[in-house]
């Protein structure tokens, strides 16, 4: 089985948020289950510099994007047994950021040609193209409008994967003639309109096999009004067709027993040495060096997806409470202020650091006693996955992937991996809060809360294994 993953973003080489991850881990996972898969995406300006001295040159031809062609460059690079493919236009990728921009639907609208047209150039042809977010949209669409029914490309299959609904590549309808020599006829049927628009992310659904989203319960949260972003009816006439696939996590990038980033490592029989990342952090960060203290961690975009409202609501009376709040992350305004705010107010309990480090990230995921993630939605979450793994106790609000990856502590039966609340309300948030931290005090309980955690599996393993029932179940 040959599947290609089309993304606008992968690691190595650059990321901007959990899209890298996926598109940069779960090919090697695929790859042990002896599927051939490949990587395309575009070859960007802030491409890792370490990484960019050793792509190597294909070939160039010429794609046309409405009346213009315009070139493009095909870079390779084999990286841990994957090979990947950078797009290369300069007009188009070397700009300081990855989105937005005025003309996102002409350079993504040349990438997703692009991909078509270099198959034919490379001599290469997937079983399956898994089209990842609005970026990749308008493939399946010209796949189907115009590449079907040519020799080579016949009989490929799509797969398009939501990652996030919220964000869906709407643009101007004109683009269809002026971008893709496509006709309006797509328009007027539904096949691309939304809401008057033209929209990537429609196309993408509309047109391909299958979907599949990031989490089982964004899978059914989709099809509803509430968080169907104006897509539930589509997603519902197409439920047989949706697949919740659950993310996962590199257990390899993300171990306390073997990570290099942290202060000491650790397993959950050797728990004394998460507290001595805990020490010596408090440390680092010029925070009353106490071990008794909890420290309850934020490691996120600053938006309102990710909470940041209600945090903002019950951060005074957090921070009163006897315990520090360690935050990383950028974002709006608004929250990177209020963040310096408490700092400033309260130097010794509050650490704000308002960038994005990953050395830190990692050190702050293995020193913390708890994880705060009170997402209005979340497709999936990364964060909440990582923090089990390094025992740091994880409360969230029930939505997307956080339901599913979450389990709450049930004090009649002992189990449960960390704390959640159902209703997006500061309140309720904030009494879950404290719930964990009156648990806290209770070292045997805490302890097992911990361990529990530690010991789930939130690899890529079984969810790659579903990846591959999903591709037979097409082919």
């Amino acid at each position: 089985m040959k599947v290609l993953f089309v993304a606008s973003e992968a690691e190595p080489f650059i990321k901007t948020g959990g899209l890298a991850d996926v598109v940069g881990t779960l090919p090697k996972y695929l790859k042990k289950l002896d599927i051939e898969v490949r990587v395309v995406i575009p070859k960007y300006k802030n491409i890792k510099p370490e990484l960019i001295g050793r792509l190597n040159f294909i070939k160039y031809f010429y794609v046309p994007v409405g009346w213009r062609n315009k070139y493009c460059g095909i870079f390779e690079y084999e990286y841990e047994g994957i090979i990947y493919y950078l797009i290369d236009n300069e007009y188009y990728f070397l700009r300081n950021k990855l989105y937005g921009y005025y003309d996102d639907a002409e350079r993504f609208g040349f990438f997703d040609r692009a991909v078509l047209n270099m198959l034919y150039q490379i001599n290469y042809k997937p079983d399956i193209i898994h089209c990842n977010d609005w970026h990749t949209g308008m493939i399946p669409v010209l796949y189907k409008t115009e590449y079907a029914s040519d020799q080579f490309y016949g009989g490929i299959k799509f797969v398009f994967s939501i990652h996030n609904l919220l964000f869906q590549g709407n643009f101007d309808r004109d683009i269809l003639g002026e971008l893709f020599n496509l006709d309006k006829s797509l328009y007027y049927n539904g096949s691309v309109e939304l809401n008057g628009a033209v929209s990537f992310m429609k196309g993408g659904i509309n047109y391909s096999e299958k979907i599949s989203t990031v989490s089982c319960s964004y899978a059914s949260e989709i099809q509803t009004p509430v968080y169907g972003e104006n897509l539930d009816g589509l997603l519902r006439s197409r439920s047989n067709d949706v697949w919740g696939i659950l993310n996962g996590i590199d257990y390899n990038t993300y171990s306390p027993e073997k990570d290099s980033m942290i202060f000491r490592n650790y397993n959950q029989n050797n728990l004394r040495n998460k507290m001595i990342n805990k020490l010596k952090l408090q440390k680092d960060l010029n925070l009353e060096i106490d071990r008794e203290i909890p420290m309850i961690a934020i490691i996120s975009r600053f938006t309102p997806q990710k909470g940041m409202d209600i945090i903002e609501n019950i951060g005074e009376r957090l921070v009163s409470k006897h315990i520090q709040l360690v935050v990383l992350g950028t974002g709006y305004k608004q929250y990177e202020d209020y963040f310096r705010y408490l700092h400033s107010k309260y130097p010794k309990k509050v650490s704000s650091n308002i960038y994005f480090d990953d050395v830190l990230a990692h050190k702050i995921y293995a020193a913390a006693d708890m994880f705060l993630m009170p997402s209005l939605f979340e497709p999936c979450g990364l964060g909440q996955m990582i923090a089990l793994r390094y025992g740091t106790v994880p409360i969230v609000r029930e939505t997307g992937g956080l339901k599913d990856t979450v389990e709450p502590y049930n004090k009649y039966t002992g189990e449960g991996t960390g704390f959640s609340f159902t209703n997006f309300n500061a309140d309720d948030f904030f009494h879950v809060i404290n719930d964990a931290l009156d648990y806290f005090s209770e070292k045997e309980i805490w302890s097992s809360i911990v361990k529990h955690g530690m010991s789930k599996d939130n690899s890529w393993n079984n969810s790659a294994k579903l990846y591959e029932s999903l591709y037979e179940s097409i082919l």
